[in-house]
C-alpha cells in the first residue's frame, strides 16, 4: 500500500476511534459514578460507612467485572459476524447472550445475599465497619439481574457500534441514582442502606431502558430459546474472561484486604482513591472497547492488516488521553480528598494514593487499550493465563506490605503501580505478536 493511501487509511482509522470513544466515554465514566456518588455521599455519614462501602463495593465489582464477559465476549462474536455479512448469526448471539445473563443472575443473586457476612469478613471488615458492608450487599444482590441484563445489552449494541444509547441510558440512571441518593440518606435519614437502594432502582431502569432498545437488534434471529450449544462459545470465552477478571480483582481485592488491615483511616482513604481510578480506568477504556469492536469488525472481513491499524491507533490516542489525565490529577490531589471526607487522617493518606493514581495512567493506558485488541482477536486464554501470573507476582508484595504495615498507603499503591506496568509490558508484546507481521 502507497505511504498517501496508508495516511489516509490512519487518519481514517483515528477519526472512527475518536468518534465511538466519544460516544463510549460517558457510558463509561458513567458506569463508575454509582459507586463514586456512593462515596462521596456516604463519606458524609462517617469513616465507618465509608469503610463498609469499601469492602461492599469491592465485592460488588468481583461480581460485576467477573460478569463483564457478558458483554465483551458478545461484543466480539457480534462484531465479527457482521463484519462477515451475517446479521442472523450476530442476532442470534444476542439472544443467547441475553439468556445467559439472566441464568447467571439467578444464580448470583441469591449467593451474594446469602454470603455477604462472609466477603466482608474475608476482606477485613469487622465491628461497625463489617455491618454496614453487609447491608449494602444484601441490598444490591437485588440489583444483580438488573446490572447483568444491561451488561449483555451493551455488547449487543457495541458489537453493532451503537455507543450512544447505552451513553444515554447510564446518564439517565445516574442522575436518577443522585436524585434518589440525595433523598433517601439524608432527607428519609436512610444512611447506607438508603444509597444501596437508590442505586438498585436506578439499575432496574436501565435494565428496562436496555431490554426496549435491544429489541430491533435482535429482530433478524431465527430462533428465540435456549440453545446450549449456541451459547458454548460465549461460555469458553466467559471461562477465560472469568479468570482474567477474577485475577485483577483478586490483586484490587487484596490490596483492600491490605489496607484494611492497617488501620480504618488507610481503608477509607485507599476507598477514595479506588474509586478515582476505576472512574478513571473505565474512562481510558472509551478508546479500548471500541477496539474490541473494531478489530473483531476487521477480522470478521479478513482485514487482519486493518485490524493492527486499530491497535496502533488505540494504543495512541489513549496514551494522550492518559497524559491529560495523569496531569489533571496530580493537581488536583492535595485538595480532591476534602470532597469526599473531613478527617484529617484519611486526607493525609488520600493525597499519595491519588499521586500514585496519576502516575499509573500512562501504562494504565498502554494495558487497556491492549486489553481490547486482544479481546477483540478473541484472545481469551492468553488474556486469562497472564493475569493469573500477574497475581501470583502480587502475592508476595501484599505480604511485604503486611509484615511492613509503615509502608501504608505508599506501599499498597507501588504494588498495583507494579501490576500496571506488568500487564502494558506484556500486552503490547502480544499484540505485536499476533498482528504486527500485518502491519501496513
Amino acid at each position: 500500500m502507497s505511504q498517501p493511501a496508508t495516511g489516509r487509511r490512519l487518519v481514517a482509522t483515528d477519526r472512527r476511534i475518536l468518534i465511538l470513544a466519544s460516544q463510549a466515554l460517558g457510558g463509561l465514566a458513567v458506569e463508575p459514578l454509582y459507586v463514586l456518588v456512593d462515596t462521596a455521599i456516604v463519606g458524609r455519614l462517617g469513616v465507618a460507612q465509608l469503610g463498609g462501602l469499601a469492602l461492599a463495593a469491592t465485592v460488588l465489582t468481583f461480581v460485576t467485572a467477573g460478569c463483564n464477559f457478558l458483554s465483551y465476549g458478545t461484543t466480539q462474536r457480534v462484531a465479527r459476524r457482521l463484519g462477515g455479512h451475517d446479521p442472523v448469526g450476530a442476532a442470534e448471539v444476542g439472544v443467547q447472550a441475553m439468556w445467559l445473563a439472566s441464568i447467571v443472575a439467578l444464580l448470583v443473586a441469591p449467593i451474594l445475599m446469602i454470603a455477604a457476612p462472609g466477603f466482608a469478613d474475608g476482606l477485613g471488615g469487622e465491628g461497625a465497619v463489617l455491618g454496614n458492608a453487609v447491608t449494602y450487599l444484601r441490598i444490591s444482590a437485588v440489583g444483580i439481574p438488573f446490572v447483568l441484563v444491561s451488561l449483555a445489552a451493551q455488547g449487543i449494541l457495541r458489537g453493532h457500534t451503537d455507543y450512544r444509547s447505552p451513553l444515554i441510558i447510564l446518564f439517565v440512571a445516574n442522575t436518577v441514582n443522585v436524585v434518589l441518593e440525595i433523598i433517601m440518606v439524608f432527607g428519609l435519614d436512610l444512611g447506607v442502606a438508603g444509597s444501596a437502594w437508590s442505586t438498585v432502582i436506578a439499575q432496574a431502569g436501565a435494565a428496562a431502558a436496555f431490554l426496549h432498545v435491544v429489541r430491533s437488534r435482535l429482530a433478524p434471529a431465527t430462533n428465540l430459546r435456549v440453545i446450549w450449544a449456541h451459547m458454548q462459545p460465549l461460555l469458553n470465552a466467559g471461562r477465560h474472561l472469568l479468570l482474567r477478571t477474577g485475577s485483577m480483582l483478586a490483586v484490587l481485592g487484596g490490596s483492600t484486604a491490605v489496607a484494611a488491615r492497617i488501620d480504618q483511616p488507610t481503608l477509607a482513604a485507599h476507598q477514595i482513591a479506588m474509586s478515582l481510578m476505576i472512574f478513571l480506568a473505565l474512562a481510558l477504556d472509551a478508546f479500548a472497547i471500541p477496539a474490541q469492536t473494531l478489530v473483531a469488525e476487521q477480522l470478521g472481513a479478513d482485514d487482519p492488516g486493518g485490524a493492527y491499524q486499530v491497535a496502533r491507533s488505540t494504543q495512541r490516542l489513549s496514551i494522550l488521553a492518559a497524559v491529560m489525565i495523569a496531569i489533571i490529577v496530580s493537581a488536583v490531589a492535595p485538595i480532591l480528598p476534602a470532597a469526599f471526607t473531613g478527617d484529617a487522617a484519611v486526607i493525609d493518606r488520600a493525597t499519595p494514593a491519588l499521586l500514585w493514581v496519576a502516575a499509573i495512567m500512562i501504562p494504565g493506558a498502554i494495558a487497556f487499550a491492549h486489553d481490547g485488541v486482544l479481546i477483540g482477536a478473541a484472545d481469551f486464554r492468553f488474556l486469562g493465563l497472564v493475569a493469573l501470573g500477574y497475581f501470583a507476582v502480587m502475592i508476595p508484595i501484599a505480604l511485604i506490605v503486611l509484615n511492613a504495615p509503615s509502608l501504608g498507603i505508599n506501599g499498597v499503591w507501588g504494588g498495583i503501580a507494579l501490576w500496571m506496568l506488568l500487564r502494558a509490558i506484556v500486552n503490547n508484546r502480544r499484540t505485536n505478536d499476533l498482528l504486527g507481521r500485518y502491519a501496513v
